[in-house]
Parts: C-alpha cells; sequence; structure tokens
C-alpha cells in the first residue's frame, strides 16, 4: 500500500472496549507499520490513561453515556452529544482520517457517527453475544461488522458480518510457558491452587464482598488468591482485611497489568463474563466460573456466559446466587481436576487467536 493511512480507532469505558481497540491498532502497524493511528476517547475515563501506556496518542471529547435509570444526566446527553461531535469534526479536519475503527463503549457513537456523516469508510468491532443500540443504528452505514459470537444475523445485516472472534492481547496465548515466572511475580507458592480473581477493570461489588467475607476460608485451606479488585474497592479496603491479606500468600491489587503472568499462574478463574475477558480466558485455556454483572446494557454478560455454559465451556452462577454459590462451586472444581480439564479443553473450542490481524487484513484490504 502505498498511500500513508491516517486510522482514528474509538472505544472506551472499560477494559473490555480498550483493549480489542489496542490489539487491532497493533495489528495494524504490523502489516502497515506507516499507518498513523489516533485513538479518540471520553474524558475523564480509563481510555485516557490505558492508551497512552500503549504508545499510542489520544485525544479526548467531551460525552457521557446514556443512563437507564431516570438521571438528570439524560436531559444533558443531547447538548454533550452536539457538543462532542463538534469536537470531533474539528479532530477529522486536523486529522484526516482514511478510515474510522470504533471497538463500542458510547465515546465510539460520536466518532463513528460523524465519520459517516463525512462519508469516512467505519468498522465496527462488537464483542458481545447481544448488539448494544449503538452499533445496531451504525451498523446500517458500517463497511463490515466484526463479531465474536455466531447469530449475529438478528442485529446486523448478515453480508456485512465478519466472524472475527475478539482481539486479545497476543501475550496472554503463551501462557504456560510462563508458570514459574509468574508464580515468582506474584510471590506465590508453586505447589498451592491458585485462584485468579476478575471482577473487570471496574471492579465487582458481589465477587469482591463474597471473597472478603470469605477470606478465612482460602486461608485455611491454604487456596492462593491473585485478586484484581477494582480501583474504588482496593482503596476502601478495611485494615481487618488489609491484615489478613498480608503473609497468606494472596495478591491484592487495584487493577493487574501483567495478565499474561495473572493466566500463567492460575488454576481456575473467576470472573465477569465481559466478551473480552471470556476471549482472554478462552485463549489461556482456563476452567472458569462466571458471574455475570447485573449492572450491564441488556443483561449482555449473561448471554455471553450462557453461549459458554451450554458447551461446557464455563460455570456460570448467576449475581444474586453468588454470595450463598460461589465459595462452594470454587471447592468442588479444585477437588474435581478431570472438570478443571474438561472446562479448560472446551473454553479453547472459543479461542481466535488471530482475531486482531484478521480484522486488520480485512480493513486494509478494504482500502486497497
Amino acid at each position: 500500500m502505498n498511500k500513508k493511512l491516517n486510522i482514528i480507532i474509538s472505544g472506551g469505558g472499560t477494559g473490555g472496549h480498550i483493549y480489542p481497540a489496542i490489539a487491532i491498532a497493533k495489528a495494524i502497524l504490523q502489516l502497515e507499520p506507516q499507518s498513523n493511528i489516533l485513538f479518540i476517547g471520553a474524558k475523564g475515563k480509563m481510555e485516557m490513561e490505558k492508551i497512552p501506556t500503549e504508545g499510542f496518542p489520544i485525544k479526548a471529547i467531551d460525552i457521557i453515556g446514556l443512563q437507564r435509570k431516570l438521571t438528570l444526566k439524560n436531559f444533558l446527553l443531547p447538548f454533550y452529544l452536539l457538543k462532542s461531535i463538534r469536537q470531533v469534526s474539528n479532530i477529522f479536519k486536523l486529522y484526516q482520517p482514511s478510515v474510522v475503527i470504533g471497538t463500542g463503549g458510547y465515546v465510539s457513537f460520536p466518532v463513528l457517527f460523524t465519520a459517516q456523516f463525512y462519508s469516512i469508510p467505519t468498522y465496527i468491532q462488537e464483542q458481545n453475544a447481544f448488539a448494544g443500540l449503538a452499533n445496531k443504528l451504525l451498523s446500517k452505514k458500517a463497511r463490515k461488522i466484526f463479531v465474536a459470537f455466531e447469530d449475529m444475523e438478528k442485529f446486523f445485516s448478515k453480508n456485512k458480518i465478519a466472524l472475527s472472534g475478539n482481539p486479545v492481547r497476543q501475550d496472554i496465548s503463551n501462557v504456560s510457558s510462563n508458570k514459574t515466572k509468574s508464580i515468582e511475580y506474584f510471590s506465590l507458592h508453586a505447589t498451592k491452587p491458585i485462584i485468579l480473581i476478575l471482577g473487570g477493570s471496574l471492579g465487582a461489588k458481589t465477587m469482591n464482598d463474597t471473597i472478603a467475607n470469605n477470606i478465612d476460608f482460602f486461608i485455611q485451606n491454604k487456596i492462593q488468591l491473585i485478586w484484581q479488585m477494582g480501583k474504588t474497592y482496593y482503596s476502601n479496603m478495611d485494615a481487618t482485611l488489609q491484615k489478613k491479606l498480608q503473609n497468606n500468600y494472596i495478591y491484592c491489587n487495584d487493577f493487574i497489568y501483567e495478565m499474561n503472568l495473572a493466566y500463567a499462574a492460575a488454576d481456575i478463574v473467576v470472573s465477569r463474563s465481559g466478551a473480552s475477558t471470556i476471549a482472554e480466558i478462552a485463549m489461556a485455556g482456563k476452567p472458569s466460573i462466571l458471574i455475570p454483572s447485573p449492572n450491564v446494557t441488556n443483561d449482555h454478560q449473561t448471554i455471553n456466559a450462557l453461549a459458554l455454559e451450554r458447551k461446557q465451556a464455563a460455570i456460570l452462577i448467576k449475581d444474586a446466587d453468588a454470595r450463598e454459590q460461589l465459595i462452594p462451586q470454587i471447592e468442588h472444581l479444585l477437588h474435581h481436576p478431570e472438570l478443571q480439564k474438561n472446562l479448560s479443553n472446551n473454553i479453547q473450542q472459543f479461542s481466535k487467536p488471530n482475531a486482531a490481524t484478521i480484522i486488520a487484513q480485512e480493513i486494509l484490504n478494504h482500502l486497497n
């Protein structure tokens, strides 16, 4: 490709939208190293911190999401939308993008909407088994929609769908070779079981409360934890729990950056069922217990988890049942290595390790 490409990528709010965007950006650069890539994120949201750490420039716009409950913010949404569209238009005038890619989160709507208004080619990467309203609206003018689950024709035009899988961080693909390194990194013991607790990038109250209330169970049974608690929960941790976590082979932090090492160390993963996290667990091939968040639009995390449960690729526990069922289920799984093996084998069938490259190649082919 002789023409130098200016590419804008937008997606944010949670790691589930941010990390696929980063993976796609890196795949594009591998195929077309001369490409200029700019991210657009929402002011004050986590993408404004995470994207620069990956070496990419990012511009912030003023936008808020639609709240599910009646709130003043919903009345302000039209004003934010108009302002964000003006901001995006100004970015486009300076940057002159050849293509715009959206990976979800409310920040991507004004970006792709503006691109489509100016007839700039747009592409959507939908992570979940249930498509959101914004992506359904934007898909009508998008060139291609990259999906991770089958049967997405009920949301998008069949001839626009490409089943690519969800892009994940490539360092997760070889976790089996990092077991020793990961044990040392988290200061854990090689012969004791390790549970990885992931509440998503923002944390998860039910999971955190359940683990905290049963911390004595883990300590007494010499079950080690790698616990991503989320910023709010971590900063508000009470002194009693802090004391118990010390010197008991429990690694706890607000956010885990070395996720490849976390997956490498883990024997079992307990997690929310965001699509990107599922893709990572599948690539790592780990037996998992999934607790869908009840606080997401259209309950898409439950739909994601059900797709795995039907294939005996994960254990599903409803958030409302987690306080009673999670600890017994962890104990049951630890005592049944054959079940662990089956879950591990089955979830690997959902892994698409080349998803980012497939998406990048398809986009670049269209631009030729």
